[in-house]
């Protein structure tokens, strides 16, 4: 397949460099009149005045299937991030089977492999049935096949536990996503203490172990803090977008303002927001959590943990971050693309010539209101509702296929 792409401005290996480029064979390849004169164009897409990026990577996303088919699935979900400019996402593990064996691994693996518009990593769950207790997942099988563990939703509780674990995913070069929560100080009503005790717990342990350490959607001052205390280049950090751009008192009566880690002080939102700007925390996540409108369109106390924002994840970091002067726009993807391909050793995070083409194209200019009733995800609860944003994505390419468009 070949397509023509012309007039954009592209981040080349980091920089922006305007020029045409086609997509010759699923790779992408700089377009040289002289070299491909001869050649024969399916399309020709004219990209004037907008810019095109390494497809973003979310190292934390919820795609529901198998299990929990009427919150989102396989399809509804990977096209929710294609939308977005997402050309690869991790997959979390509270499903139903939980990849905990290999036999239930595979559940996963074949609605990915039938179903998926974009790259997708399952991650395996650390302890049997992702309970946070008790007995370890299968991690001596399942490491031959993955290299992802995490038991997202449930903070592991015994040190032990966490130990052993990371003792043998190190002997597999893989990697610990940690969703940090201490149950014990959550029953003293200390959800910030929760948080930041476990990180420093495992921080030690990695520290111990050797294991490759990644903290999930870090929101308190004492995290980023206990992470800047002990960065190397085996530990890393994310933050959602939530928890980059609104706070406690942003909270109102209703499920699209409950999620976990819930929205923090003002003091723990500018931690978060500085540990980003100076480098301490690596990534960029949405901890994209569909559930159905019966689950969210409800009093607070009553609704499930979770909000949904892949769509809208770069046209918020670009209009709060990139256009205030916080970031440049290389830097905005580096956290969105570069950083998690380099740190989870994959495929992706820039655009090289002769390598497959894992793109989004964007408008930086155009201006628009988040309505999540638009959303391709089957869940719609999105704290950001209405809210103006600038940049909209116009086309994301997958391995080369195009697996959104929203453009002539």
């Amino acid at each position: 397949m070949l397509r023509l792409f012309t007039g954009a401005t592209i981040l080349i290996q980091g920089k922006l460099v305007a020029s045409d480029f086609i997509i010759n064979n699923f790779n992408f390849e700089l377009y040289n009149p002289e070299k491909h004169s001869s050649l024969k164009f399916d399309e020709v897409i004219d990209c004037s005045g907008l810019h095109v990026f390494p497809g973003f990577i979310d190292p934390h996303v919820h795609l529901r299937e198998p299990g929990f088919e009427y919150k989102d699935t396989i399809k509804t979900g990977t096209m929710s991030a294609a939308k977005g400019g997402y050309t690869t996402v991790f997959a979390m593990p509270n499903l139903n089977p939980v990849p905990d064996t290999l036999e239930n691994l595979q559940a996963e693996k074949d609605a990915i492999e039938r179903d998926a518009v974009i790259n997708v990593y399952p991650v395996c769950a650390i302890t049997k049935g992702q309970t946070g207790r008790g007995e370890l997942a299968d991690i001596d099988n399942l490491k031959q096949e993955n290299k992802l563990f995490s038991d997202d939703g449930k903070g592991v509780q015994a040190g032990e536990n966490m130990e052993e674990a990371m003792t043998k995913i190190a002997a597999a070069n893989g990697y610990v996503l940690a969703h940090c929560e201490d149950e014990d100080e959550l029953a003293k009503g200390d959800s910030a203490s929760a948080e930041y005790v476990q990180v420093q717990r495992d921080l030690e342990l990695a520290d111990k172990t050797g294991c490759k350490y990644h903290i999930c959607h870090m929101s308190t001052k004492e995290s980023v803090e206990a992470l800047r205390q002990h960065k190397n280049e085996k530990v890393s950090g994310e933050v959602t977008c939530h928890h980059l751009f609104l706070n406690e008192s942003d909270v109102k009566d209703n499920g699209k303002w409950k999620m976990n880690p819930p929205l923090r002080s003002v003091e723990d939102q500018n931690a978060v927001v500085d540990g980003l700007l100076d480098g301490t925390i690596e990534m960029i996540c949405t901890d994209n959590a569909p559930h159905s409108l019966d689950e969210k369109d409800c009093p607070f106390d009553d609704a499930a943990m979770g909000i949904v924002s892949i769509e809208v994840a770069f046209p918020l970091v670009y209009t709060n971050l990139v256009k205030t002067g916080k970031l440049t726009l290389e830097r905005a993807i580096e956290l969105m693309s570069t950083n998690a391909a380099k740190f989870f050793e994959i495929p992706g995070g820039e655009i090289i010539e002769n390598k497959p083409a894992n793109i989004c194209i964007y408008d930086l200019n155009e201006d628009w209101t988040i309505d999540s009733g638009n959303f391709e995800s089957l869940g719609k609860s999105c704290p950001f509702d209405g809210q103006k944003v600038s940049s909209k994505c116009k086309m994301t390419v997958c391995n080369g296929e195009i697996v959104f468009r929203e453009m002539d």
